[in-house]
């Protein structure tokens, strides 16, 4: 529990969020609920909603050896915009520029899907990439993703999914999806 509420101090942050395939800076520190391992944001102007979790284990390595490496905020996210009709996106930042041309892997029990990058950012490809991973998430129990950084460090990052669907349905609610 400790964790979900340092969530939400750590979600006072500088957030992206996906918007028509590029990325619109916003600050918030508007959290309106906590789902088990998931919290719901709404931002009035324009109207988004998100739910977003931490990693509760991360792995960096480079030449298969375990380093130790300075990244900024993690964040798996899945967010709504009512007003660009685009609901349902699945980013993910990993604390660092992700190396060019490469692409992050979601791994949720044996399904993969794969983002492509942008700088910080990785997105689903297209909306219907976002629904089967959202229902990948919906059945999972962790999310495990992959990165490659642009100094050759691989991450990997795994998401508890508990109160996934909660959040998600929440989040959507409340951008009238």
């Amino acid at each position: 529990m400790a964790m979900i509420k340092g969530l939400g101090l750590a979600l006072g942050l500088v957030a992206l969020l996906p918007v028509a395939g590029l990325a619109q800076q916003a600050q918030s520190s508007n959290q309106v609920s906590t789902k088990t391992d998931w919290s719901v944001f709404v931002e009035d102007n324009p109207k988004e909603c998100w739910g977003v979790s931490i990693p509760k284990k991360i792995r960096n390595t480079q030449n298969g050896r375990e380093v130790a490496v300075n990244r900024g905020q993690t964040l798996l996210m899945v967010s709504f915009h009512p007003q660009a009709q685009s609901n349902g996106l699945v980013s993910f930042t990993g604390g660092y520029p992700f190396e060019k041309g490469s692409a992050v892997t979601i791994k949720i029990g044996d399904s993969r899907y794969e983002l492509f990058t942008e700088g910080e950012w990785a997105w689903a490809p297209s909306p219907e990439d976002d629904a089967k991973i959202v229902a990948a998430m919906k059945r999972g129990a962790d999310a495990v993703v992959t990165g490659m950084s642009g100094r050759g460090t691989q991450t990997e990052d795994t998401f508890s999914l508990l109160g996934f669907t909660a959040a998600i349905a929440d989040a959507e609610k409340r951008c009238g999806s």
